[in-house]
């Protein structure tokens, strides 16, 4: 979980540039939507004393708000739960997909509050505006030097518009990581089992962030 932390932390340059997305942008290229509302959500996260402080309860409802409607969350799931999701009730999907979207919300949460001085470069686009499925490159580019972090992401284009649905920091698809540990939850315990999981791990997440608000 500490490797996903650290990977969703530099995801959430791209994830996060998700947040705020116009209805009109629907027809906008991926590439050239992310580039151009990249830059304000870099800018609000730097400038807002609130998210800088680590103030759980306004970056939970930023993400809620903003990032949530444009992240393809059943599909994600699906992907991460491989062969197990057809075998799984659909009350089952319900409740992993709730589960899962729940963690990643503060997972997001948690890497919105750590941007600091990062910036992106974009890279050219995998796929055209005209395909339904895209991948778009960009790098992120440490304040004091370092070697450029390779990010890239997975968009889908619906009828409400383009969605992201994979993130891949340094090679590694996060929907392939998730999958190992859905695998292995899986094995011990079945789909309920890994929903329990889930669910404990999200209990543990509000209690930090409820602690996070009253201090």
């Amino acid at each position: 979980m500490k490797l996903l932390k650290k990977l969703f932390a530099l995801a959430s340059l791209a994830v996060g540039a998700l947040a705020f997305v116009p209805t009109a942008s629907a027809q906008e290229a991926p590439d050239a939507l992310v580039k151009r509302i990249s830059q304000e959500v870099l800018d609000i996260a730097k400038s807002d004393k609130d998210i800088q402080a680590g103030n759980q309860k306004k970056v939970l409802e930023l993400v809620e708000a903003k990032v949530l409607p444009h992240v393809d969350f059943q599909r994600m799931t699906a992907l991460a739960a491989g062969r197990f999701w057809r075998e799984a009730t659909p009350e089952q999907q319900k409740q992993l997909t709730t589960e899962f979207r729940t963690l990643l919300i503060y997972t997001y949460s948690g890497a919105i509050s750590q941007v600091k001085d990062q910036k992106l470069e974009f890279k050219p686009m995998r796929g055209d505006a005209t395909d339904t499925e895209v991948e778009v490159r960009t790098q992120v580019v440490q304040p004091r030097g370092g070697d450029p972090i390779q990010l890239n992401y997975r968009l889908e284009k619906l009828p409400s518009g383009w969605k992201i649905y994979d993130v891949n920091v340094l090679g590694a698809w996060l929907v392939e990581t998730y999958k190992g540990n859905f695998a292995a939850e899986i094995g011990k315990g079945g789909i309920d089992g890994l929903i329990k999981t889930l669910s404990d791990k999200n209990k543990r997440l509000a209690a930090s962030a409820a602690k996070t608000v009253k201090s």
